[in-house]
């Protein structure tokens, strides 16, 4: 699957690494709901933390469809929810 983190650039992840990735969403999901600013922040960073660890980064010129969009990592809570429909950023 490819991946986009806007601002930023795609990266390449296989489709293995989806379960670390939806289990991201989910936790990112429920700090927005509870409002959790601070939890937020965190489970962000984990999730495109862990895009970037697990993936491999295209080229600056590749253009690929992504199958996934993701907020930049100074996205505001609000922004972000803005984003999300009700399955969150990875859908189900």
């Amino acid at each position: 699957m490819i991946v986009r983190i806007m601002g930023e650039g795609q990266w390449k992840l296989a489709d293995s690494h989806f379960v670390e990735l939806n289990k991201l969403d989910d936790e990112l999901l429920a700090t927005m709901e509870s409002g959790d600013e601070e939890g937020f922040r965190q489970t962000l960073a984990a999730l495109l933390s862990a895009v970037r660890r697990l993936g491999t980064p295209l080229p600056d010129d590749a253009l690929e469809p992504s199958e996934l969009i993701l907020p930049s990592p100074d996205a505001s809570l609000e922004q972000v929810r803005e984003m999300l429909s009700d399955d969150g950023l990875i859908p189900g």
